[in-house]
């Protein structure tokens, strides 16, 4: 049990860890201007498409857990 809470842990940290979703080409067209504020808001759009498809799966996957393991009355 004690190995599966250190696994559990070091999941839980590196989720948490702040991400970068640029290719090198974005990265460096980017990293080019002043200020960053544009670089920030492309990232954030990539790290948030990315996001999308897992969670319509996770949703798909809870009402087919729903549909099979929910008792007939």
């Amino acid at each position: 049990m004690k190995k599966q809470q250190v696994i559990f842990f070091i999941l839980v940290v590196i989720a948490v860890l702040p991400v970068e979703a640029q290719c090198a080409m974005c990265r460096a067209v980017l990293e080019s201007e002043e200020g960053q504020g544009t670089a920030k808001g492309i990232n954030d759009g990539i790290v948030y498409l990315m996001a999308i498809p897992y969670v319509l799966i996770a949703g798909i996957g809870y009402a087919l857990y729903r549909k099979f393991n929910t008792s007939k009355k």
